[in-house]
């Protein structure tokens, strides 16, 4: 496998690594998409629809900071990173305002953060909502420094009129002009002080597009949209231009067809900048309705540009943005097999290697001697959520998360990563909740899993 992209990065393009500046104590040295991330304080990094900009030497980045009993917003939380890679919880720098487009038992999404070149001011824009989508707006809010108190300004207004728009998303254009993007393929041009629209520059590109991205390279503009199948994944697609006025032209998918865009969702396109070349990362959601705060999930991976042509030909689990990789986890590369479960309950059947259960409550523990642990699993469309816990030696918790098992088409992936720990002595258990993600559509469609099953292929520790 790892030959193999290697082969498709430098045969379609050419592609020259990214480089920058790392801290020589990282902690973890790869991006893994599919996985939790954990904070400073060992709880997930819960902020999705995410967009990322740097600002001195940290990137930012800005998400909904989800709820697992609601989607009422709760708020646009904001974290930080040398790195990409290890996160900082800043603040959950715009909270549910006391009324109006943000107030109680409303919906918040998809904030997307840029900086103003003529003010210096940080402004924010989101999808604001009640909370059956039948009152969509755009709005905004401002702050003096990019992780500082976001004041909510109300509606973005193009010519007195607000935008009712829901799925947005934000793109930057090199001469500092700011734009928004809307479902359904609308470009609105932002005021020179980014509070107001300027201009309608296109429209109706994208009928059925949902969650917009954007980002320019080799002197085209590339446009990403999703289709619509609510919390589901689809295979998403994009358009090309020379101008953001168009004309645009409609290429295709982005991801193998039915890979379901790696099991993800559009959302941002982050542009890494050295010298010599850019490394454009594709930063998609992989939604986990209804445990959105505690089991969604972020899938990041390297785009591959060749003139208006875009693509993530493999799936990349784990990967580094100096070294390219294709296996499991590089940082388990001498990572051990737990081979025998240290406590069993309930009725798990083995079947070809792996312990498989739907009965709620039923546990699987390991023990281990090391400094970070990860599960190795199986998806598929009868799977559901499982709670992992980690605790030391002396039976105090370090990590407790949920993790979704739940995907449409088939695949065996790590499941759960822990952040790095001390040195010492652990207990792992996995334990089936019985529970699994299923929703409807408005029109009665069911999507999701039908069933609640967890199968585990192993534990690797180091």
């Amino acid at each position: 496998m790892k030959t193999k992209l290697l082969a498709i990065l430098f045969l379609f393009t050419g592609f020259l690594c990214v480089a920058f500046t790392l801290p020589e104590n990282r902690k973890n040295q790869s991006i893994n998409s599919g996985v939790a991330w954990f904070d400073q304080n060992n709880k997930e990094v819960n902020a999705h629809g995410v967009c990322v900009i740097k600002e001195g030497d940290l990137f930012y980045l800005f998400g909904e900071h989800k709820s697992d009993t609601s989607n009422a917003f709760t708020g646009f939380a904001c974290y930080s990173s040398p790195d990409l890679v290890n996160w900082k919880f800043e603040n959950v720098v715009l909270p549910t305002q006391n009324e109006g487009l943000l107030g109680p038992n409303r919906v918040g999404e998809r904030p997307k953060v840029m900086k103003c070149p003529s003010t210096g001011e940080f402004v924010m824009y989101m999808h604001c909502d009640d909370m059956g989508y039948r009152d969509p707006h755009v709005g905004y809010a401002t702050s003096k420094t990019i992780n500082g108190n976001y004041q909510f300004q109300g509606d973005l207004l193009h010519e007195g009129k607000y935008l009712k728009k829901w799925d947005l998303g934000s793109f930057q254009d090199s001469d500092g002009k700011g734009y928004i993007l809307t479902h359904e393929g609308f470009i609105y041009e932002l005021s020179a002080d980014y509070k107001s629209v300027n201009r309608i520059v296109t429209k109706n590109i994208a009928k059925g597009g949902e969650s917009p991205a954007m980002f320019k390279s080799n002197g085209y503009y590339f446009w990403l949209f999703s289709n619509k199948t609510s919390w589901e994944r689809n295979d998403n697609y994009y358009f090309t231009s020379t101008s953001l006025d168009g004309p645009w032209e409609y290429k295709g998918l982005f991801a193998p067809e039915e890979s379901f865009t790696w099991n993800s969702q559009c959302s941002f396109v982050l542009p890494i900048i050295n010298a010599k070349d850019t490394l454009n990362v594709y930063m998609g959601d992989r939604w986990s309705f209804p445990k959105q705060g505690s089991a969604a999930t972020q899938v990041w991976q390297p785009i591959i540009t060749n003139k208006d042509k875009m693509i993530l030909p493999v799936y990349i689990d784990s990967w580094n943005i100096c070294f390219l990789e294709s296996n499991w986890l590089p940082f388990f590369y001498n990572a051990k097999s737990v081979k025998n479960v240290t406590t069993k309950k309930g009725k798990w059947s083995i079947c070809e290697n792996a312990f498989k259960s739907n009965r709620k409550g039923d546990v699987l523990e390991f023990k281990f001697t090391g400094n970070q642990v990860s599960i190795k699993g199986l998806s598929n469309n009868t799977s559901g959520y499982a709670q992992v816990v980690v605790q030391d030696d002396k039976n105090e918790t370090v990590i407790s998360t949920i993790v979704d098992f739940y995907s449409k088409n088939e695949y065996s992936s790590l499941k759960f990563i822990s952040p790095t720990l001390k040195e010492g002595s652990y207990t792992i258990s996995i334990k089936v909740m019985g529970e699994y993600p299923v929703w409807y559509k408005k029109d009665g469609t069911r999507f999701g899993s039908t069933n609640g099953f967890v199968i585990i292929e192993d534990v690797l520790y180091k």
